[in-house]
């Protein structure tokens, strides 16, 4: 199943006054300069999350472990240094509570159809692929929704198109139609929720509803 690709600015549209917003910026288009203090903010934030990881990996809080993650973790960003991303948003904590409860509750009921899927005899399940357009083409927001789908059982990002800002999810026990179109509108929602727990306030916009096309009504 293929989506539209996501909406853009026409080539006549007006820039809004002082220049077009870097929510607005096209995927391609180069990141803003990152001054040092910053920099060094986003790579500490980085080394913490990649020794939270390795403390993960191997299931043992220990002084060995941190110091171990410490040092791989450097050497991660030393070797393998990965292009800026700047954080633009804002935290809201409420609409962060939102997202992590909701996202609770998906995880248990997912596991719940997944496994009823799976003790089912004879059953064999469809799975689709589908293609999904966010509305914020941002790496940040991308990756976030894709982490998210990714985590809930029955729901697995298979590629991202970066420059269209599309995810590509293939998605288990499809009967009917509907059922691809819900998937798509439930990839929608968790993005939706990630905007506004860390978005900005322009991303926050665009997700408005879309206007309806005409040429499909009657």
């Amino acid at each position: 199943m293929t989506d539209d690709l996501p909406p853009g600015r026409s080539a006549g549209d007006a820039e809004p006054p002082g220049g077009p917003r870097p929510a607005d910026l096209a995927p391609d288009a180069p990141a803003p300069a990152v001054r040092r203090g910053g920099r060094r903010r986003d790579q500490a934030v980085a080394l913490g999350w990649l020794v939270a990881i390795w403390v993960l990996l191997w299931g043992d809080l220990s002084w060995g472990n941190l110091l171990a993650g410490l040092v791989i973790g450097a050497a991660v960003l030393l070797f393998f240094p990965l292009p800026p991303v700047t954080f633009g948003g804002r935290l809201r904590p409420g609409a962060l509570l939102v997202l992590a409860v909701t996202f609770a509750g998906e995880l248990v009921t997912a596991s719940l159809h997944v496994a009823a899927v799976a003790l089912r005899p004879g059953f064999r399940p469809r799975g689709a692929i589908i293609a999904v357009p966010l509305r914020v083409r941002t790496d940040l927001n991308l990756a976030l929704t894709a982490e998210v789908i990714s985590l809930v059982p029955g729901t697995l990002i298979v590629d991202v198109d970066r420059d269209r800002g599309v995810l590509y999810a293939h998605v288990l026990d499809v009967r009917r139609p509907e059922d691809l179109a819900d998937s798509r509108e439930r990839i929608l929602a968790v993005e939706r929720r990630i905007v506004r727990a860390v978005g900005s306030p322009a991303e926050v916009r665009r997700l408005s509803p879309e206007p309806v096309d005409r040429r499909n009504q009657p």
